[in-house]
């Protein structure tokens, strides 16, 4: 009973690691706009550029907790939309420079006021191309699947040391046979000393 539940709940977890609605998880983003065009401007310019931190995703797809710089940016972008500001002209903006009229934005003093005038200067300026997101996203999926097929292999691997009956089977020799057999295999050595 217990093998098949294991079994069970490793299949689901396969399910679950290689399931298309995974992506829509690692996607969704906070934002404070509440108009829902707003909501839809935000949520595309925001896949369409790369997070400050770890550059292999989207700034939509970035924590606030692990990436502070990606956090004031997208308060940036929330300003900028609220200004009145269309998709396509905050990524071009992203790229070539607001300039400096965007030194007057709040998120972009605190930078200043923190020190941070690289940043700073890549907004006033521009990011270049870099910043754009390539769809690619072939490295995390393979590093995750390598994670997921890790992990449920150190599950089997903990499940087989903690029951080791699991991975024993039931042999149907009997102890006569084993008994000739090992008898066979004395004489056999008897012969080869003499």
């Amino acid at each position: 009973m217990k093998t098949a539940l294991y079994k069970i709940i490793i299949f689901l977890s396969i399910l679950v690691s290689i399931s298309p609605y995974n992506s829509i998880f690692g996607d969704s983003t906070f934002t404070n706009l509440s108009e829902p065009e707003q909501i839809r401007t935000f949520h595309e310019v925001t896949s369409r550029i790369r997070c400050i931190c770890i550059p292999s995703i989207t700034i939509k797809s970035c924590s606030f907790n692990n990436c502070t710089v990606s956090a004031k940016l997208k308060i940036f972008i929330e300003n900028r939309i609220a200004k009145g500001e269309s998709a396509d002209v905050i990524v071009n903006k992203m790229v070539h420079g607001f300039g400096e009229e965007a030194l007057q934005d709040p998120v972009i003093q605190k930078f200043v006021e923190a020190g941070n005038t690289g940043m700073a200067n890549s907004v006033v300026f521009g990011f270049g191309e870099n910043i754009l997101a390539t769809p690619d996203s072939t490295w995390i999926n393979l590093s995750l699947g390598i994670a997921g097929a890790l992990g449920i292999l150190f599950i089997f691997l903990y499940m087989k040391r903690k029951n080791p009956t699991l991975s024993k089977t039931t042999t149907s020799v009997s102890p006569n046979k084993e008994k000739d057999a090992f008898n066979r295999y004395l004489s056999e050595i008897e012969e080869k000393q003499k």
